[in-house]
């Protein structure tokens, strides 16, 4: 059976409205960049606050931040203040809390408690008038209008776009022209990747599985832990995220004839050589690997692979994504799964 776009679900129809999404955002936060550079003065510490898909684009500004901008990023617990309810020394540190709705009542919570400890704060969310925005000294909005599918899409984007800006108002020394080319390249991608044989060939293997490991590394990373989560949410496939170092630290043993391999990876970029290495790995022992990305040399050591943005590692992201949601919404429906409405799962999740 192949994959068809005849019955489009909302989940599809909101990938398809990621470029205009993405314009909107760029445009709007571009402006930003000073606003975050002088909240910044003082602090030389990056603390990023999510959960989820918010937490998988933390992830990607963590390297950003890391790789580009040279200052030292990590990824907040919530629980450290929200059930530990445990003060810490935040002067010198930049607090982002990453939200898609600003609602979550734990992020809302740990943004608060990062100012009580002495951190500067920044929101990053789609709601323009939630609590998150009011608690926060300086809020970055993305323009990714209403999204009423459950698993997350433009809003994730356009995070990614959001947090680029982020790393420009730090200083991050990258071309500016390359975020801005980022959501024409967004619209190329979603009609290459439709119209690649791939997309049903990997879709058909991903069928008759019932789980895979979705690998990644550096820049990349988040991208693989979002695709991950994806898998999960929308196609109920035991999917796991991992960085490919950890990967080949034991986990490897799990990918077989029944468990694939998804590798991520952009064009260029110091990560790509391993993934390919790794790619070769997986078909050498007689299991399949499926590419997102990595140009020619990923997808001649795949079983099969999805085309991947025509970006820079540090903004491929952005991109490096749609691909695969288009893969997941396709093998969703390959399954006979409604995408917008994964079982247990709520738009706004709250946690304690």
């Amino acid at each position: 059976m192949t994959t068809s776009t005849s019955s489009t679900s909302r989940m599809r129809a909101e990938i398809g409205e990621q470029p205009d999404a993405l314009r909107r955002t760029i445009d709007a936060l571009l402006p930003r960049m000073s606003d975050v550079g002088l909240l910044a003065k003082g602090t030389g510490q990056v603390l990023f606050i999510a959960r989820g898909s918010s937490d998988n684009a933390a992830v990607y500004g963590r390297y950003l931040v890391e790789s580009h901008v040279g200052r030292l990023a990590t990824l907040a617990a919530p629980s450290i203040a929200t059930a530990y309810h445990r003060k810490i020394d935040l002067n010198g540190v930049l607090a982002v809390a990453i939200s898609q709705s600003g609602k979550t009542e734990e992020i809302v919570e740990t943004m608060a408690w990062a100012a009580d400890c002495g951190a500067r704060t920044v929101a990053v969310t789609n709601g323009a008038r939630s609590p998150l925005v009011e608690a926060a000294e300086v809020a970055l909005i993305t323009e990714a209008g209403d999204e009423l599918a459950v698993p997350a899409t433009k809003t994730y984007t356009t995070q990614l776009a959001a947090l680029s800006v982020l790393a420009l108002g730090l200083g991050a020394e990258v071309d500016l022209d390359h975020l801005r080319r980022a959501p024409d390249e967004v619209e190329r991608l979603i009609a290459v990747t439709e119209a690649s044989p791939a997309l049903d060939s990997v879709v058909e293997g991903l069928a008759g599985v019932p789980g895979a490991v979705v690998s990644g590394r550096g820049l990349a990373f988040g991208t693989a832990l979002e695709l991950a989560l994806k898998l999960k949410e929308a196609c109920y496939l035991h999917a796991m995220g991992l960085s490919y170092a950890d990967l080949l630290h034991g986990p490897i043993a799990v990918v077989d004839e029944d468990t694939p391999a998804i590798l991520v990876a952009a064009d260029e970029g110091p990560t790509l050589a391993g993934t390919v290495a790794l790619a070769g790995r997986v078909t050498g022992a007689g299991a399949r690997a499926y590419g997102v990305g990595g140009g020619e040399g990923l997808a001649e050591a795949c079983t099969f692979a999805l085309p991947g943005p025509r970006l820079p590692e540090w903004v491929a992201p952005l991109g490096l994504i749609v691909p695969g949601q288009l893969m997941v919404e396709a093998l969703a429906r390959r399954l006979g799964l409604d995408p917008d409405v994964p079982r247990g799962l709520n738009k706004v999740t709250q946690t304690d």
